[in-house]
């Protein structure tokens, strides 16, 4: 497909829009978190009715980014995106003047829906409207502002939250969605994709529908149990859905989900890789805190902090990767990405203290922006131009999936060995206390490891 950057702004211009969306979505879907407990204290709900305000947010989320990446395929991405973010502001706004609890996870699944939209929008306007030789220095930008809001909004919540108050979070994200919707709308074109067809949107529903409740069904296993009818029924209702997905894949004639698509040997590991990346990632940049704070004493705000330099090196290096992917080819970059993250990881496993913490976590950081990256980018390559949408909403609903997952299923792992309080796995490992980190983190580079080995099935799209 053939740019139109010369009719609605340069790529500089394009660029200068999408990463502050991204970012103010990365860092709404988490900023939420320390301010809990003043949220709670206000309306009087228990910590089971707090966790909505963030389920709420995420569930939709994770539905809503494969049917937007499918719907792009047949709506211009100017309507896509302003459409988004409308929703996004509304939602901002229901949450600032919440007068109790349903309201404000009421108005966290608006910005749900609204967010969802922005990360594979943005990546999918970077594929089709820079040349393929600045494909992955864009990916590699949008990818930074990606890298900061995970790091950072934790951090940028609690701050501002007590300083101003929780509403100021909503009212910002709220003043950030209305001044980008010009300047989105001017800059994105109007342009249906070309080759735009008609899709099964019921097929669609049923996979997002499975997705977010298997999603859901997984954080309920750490936070009630696997007995909980929250846990196996969302379980069992996602199974269910994503039979009737597969069923209705195999017999309509235009299927949400092209069965094609996963018969291209680039894509197919591309997704698997991701999901395994993003469940090492996240599990890190979780527990890594969060063994800050229970083993090593420090307060929430100080554990948020050490995260911050893996952010500032990811927004630094993540254009350099991309240009390098350019050049070289994702391939090696993603193995390289993939052995540094199993390596950091067991060095995570194997020590204590602080500043060991921080270097774990930016190393980790900087392997697994080896690997998105690029990633992105040979998926979008491989891919006719009639399926990216589709292709990369899947990719970045496995990201996403994965982001979940990691933290919900390496909790449970937690918890097990706190309460069997044996001592680590791992020999390397010396310290009394913080034994289940250390089995968390070793975990993860057992992941990582599983995702070297899937890595190694790709190719250049030319040989896929």
């Amino acid at each position: 497909m053939t740019s139109t950057t010369g009719r609605t702004g340069s790529g500089l211009t394009l660029l200068a829009v999408l990463t502050p969306a991204l970012l103010a979505t990365v860092v709404a879907s988490d900023m939420v978190n320390l301010m809990l407990p003043a949220i709670g204290a206000q309306f009087g709900a228990s910590e089971a009715e707090l966790a909505w305000v963030v389920t709420g947010f995420l569930l939709v989320f994770s539905i809503g980014i494969p049917l937007y990446g499918r719907i792009s395929d047949r709506v211009s991405l100017r309507r896509l995106f302003a459409f988004a973010l409308l929703v996004y502001a509304a939602g901002s706004l229901v949450c600032a003047l919440a007068p109790n609890l349903p309201v404000l996870v009421l108005g966290r699944i608006g910005t749900g829906v609204g967010a969802a939209a922005i990360p594979v929008l943005s990546i999918i306007a970077v594929t089709r409207l820079l040349p393929a030789d600045r494909r992955g220095t864009g990916i590699g930008v949008v990818s930074a502002a990606a890298g900061v809001g995970t790091a950072a909004g934790p951090a940028l919540g609690g701050g501002i939250g007590q300083l101003f108050g929780w509403p100021a979070l909503f009212w910002l994200m709220l003043a950030v969605a209305l001044v980008l919707l010009p300047a989105a709308w001017r800059v994105l074109p109007d342009e249906l994709p070309a080759g735009a067809r008609r899709f099964d949107l019921l097929g669609g529903i049923l996979m997002g529908l499975g997705a977010g409740l298997l999603l859901f069904g997984i954080t309920q296993v750490q936070v009630a149990g696997v007995t909980a009818p929250s846990s196996w029924g969302s379980l069992a209702v996602a199974v269910g859905a994503l039979a009737l997905f597969g069923w209705r894949t195999a017999r309509v004639a235009q299927p949400f989900v092209p069965p094609a698509l996963f018969a291209n040997r680039v894509f197919r590991t591309s997704v698997g890789v991701a999901f395994l990346a993003m469940v090492v990632n996240l599990g890190a940049l979780v527990f890594v805190p969060l063994l800050l704070v229970d083993v090593n004493g420090l307060a929430p705000g100080a554990g948020a902090l050490v995260m911050i330099p893996a952010g500032v090196g990811v927004a630094v290096l993540s254009p350099l990767v991309g240009r390098t992917a350019d050049r070289v080819g994702a391939r090696p970059l993603v193995l390289i990405g993939l052995t540094a993250m199993l390596l950091f990881a067991l060095f995570l496993s194997s020590v204590t203290g602080v500043a060991p913490a921080g270097v774990g976590v930016l190393g980790l950081s900087l392997g697994f922006l080896l690997v998105l990256t690029p990633i992105i980018s040979a998926a979008a390559s491989a891919l006719p131009p009639d399926q990216v949408g589709v292709g990369l909403g899947i990719l970045q609903g496995a990201q996403f999936l994965g982001a979940g997952t990691g933290p919900a299923l390496f909790g449970v792992l937690v918890s097990a060995r706190e309460q069997s309080a044996a001592a680590a796995v791992n020999p390397l490992y010396v310290g009394h206390a913080g034994a289940a980190f250390s089995d968390a983190f070793l975990a993860m580079a057992v992941v990582a490891a599983f995702a070297l080995v899937v890595a190694f099935r790709m190719r250049p799209a030319s040989a896929s």
